[in-house]
């Protein structure tokens, strides 16, 4: 019995989750095109483009909006077995709730690995697409320009990059600090540079316009020069990529590339490791909230399927705006990176096994 029973449930429910899925990101996107119609029309983008525009977005899309479809299939799919009075059945034939909630938990589950690997790589490379076509295309901050970069070239070194054209392979405004090995506190030279060029073929980088200070123990030395060859450096454009700070395009590894080398050189990482963390956390929504809402939705009720529904949803929205409230708080630096990722999440979980409790078995 409980094979047929499960396949009926995992059947209904999947289906309930794709269709879901399906419609809350047509309304997404309906509502968005709603929003940028008129930025499309002024830079007069094609129906093709405007196509193309959203194929892109749609991975990100996708994450959002699994939480939501999740709920609304569980909430279907227990509300119209339990309208139709086939769990009163189910009930009868001494299955307990705790065991009709046991395919939908274990769905949840696989969708939240999936959605952990979705949202770890799939969505960072869609992401590249769409800031590059926004910059292109909308004439946003251009994605081919990397500013702000400040990190360590290991063993003795931390540069500083105002800008990086990734198109021309040019950096401005530069320093670079070189430090003692025996002791890293101590700077020995330092190199300012108004620009800075890599070349491809010869793999090294040529600082133009600038400055050389050593620092001896008695004297310091200051020299101007117009043109120097850094050999010593062996970071290239690539990684300048992955440091540029703009989280959503990084895939999980880059991520933590980026934490580890921010850390090393000396500067706050807080805002990267709370995005590293939430790739962790964020997936798990899709189990909390099928455990918070489904035991509401098995007890036939007087005010209907559509009510249950509504309420369970506003519920759903109210989590996601809390999690972006602790987000705001956790990158001002009021709450820890791995506590921002994680309390909204033990919050609710704890609310959901205090209300399993109160439903009879």
């Amino acid at each position: 019995m409980y094979k047929i029973l499960d396949r009926y449930i995992i059947k209904s429910f999947i289906s309930a989750v794709f269709y879901g899925l399906l419609s809350f990101t047509a309304i997404f996107v309906i509502i968005d095109l709603m929003e940028k119609l008129d930025t499309f029309i002024d830079n007069n983008l094609s129906l093709l483009m405007v196509l193309n525009y959203y194929l892109v977005f749609t991975p990100e899309i996708i994450k959002l909006m699994t939480p939501v479809a999740v709920l609304f299939a569980g909430l279907f799919t227990a509300g119209k077995m339990a309208n139709n009075n086939e769990l009163t059945a189910i009930k009868a034939s001494g299955v307990s709730i705790y065991r009709f909630m046991l395919p939908f938990f274990l769905i949840c589950t696989l969708i939240s690995v999936v959605l952990f690997w979705f949202g770890g790589f799939v969505v960072p490379e869609a992401n590249v697409k769409r800031i590059d076509f926004e910059a292109q295309q909308l004439k946003k901050d251009p994605a081919s320009v990397i500013s702000n970069l400040y990190f360590q070239e290991p063993p003795d070194k931390i540069v500083s990059i105002n800008y990086f054209n990734n198109e021309k392979l040019e950096a401005y405004k530069v320093g670079v600090q070189y430090f003692d090995t025996a002791n890293s506190i101590r700077m020995t030279k330092r190199i300012d540079a108004e620009r800075m060029e890599y070349s491809p073929k010869n793999k090294t980088w040529t600082a133009y316009q600038g400055n050389l200070r050593v620092f001896g123990k008695l004297s310091d030395k200051l020299t101007h020069f117009v043109q120097m060859k850094l050999e010593d450096l062996k970071f290239v454009p690539d990684d300048l990529q992955i440091r540029q700070q703009k989280l959503e395009i990084l895939t999980n590894d880059q991520l933590k590339k980026l934490i580890e080398d921010t850390r090393n050189a000396g500067y706050d990482t807080q805002r990267a490791e709370i995005e590293y963390y939430s790739r962790f956390s964020f997936p798990v929504t899709a189990i909390i909230i099928i455990i918070f809402g489904l035991p509401i939705s098995a007890v036939k009720r007087r005010t209907g399927l559509a009510l249950q529904f509504g309420v369970n949803i506003l519920i759903t929205f109210i989590y996601l705006s809390i999690m972006q409230i602790v987000t705001a708080l956790g990158k001002n630096g009021s709450l820890d990176p791995l506590l921002t990722a994680w309390l909204v999440n033990i919050i609710f979980f704890s609310v959901a096994l205090f209300n399993i409790t109160r439903v009879r078995g």
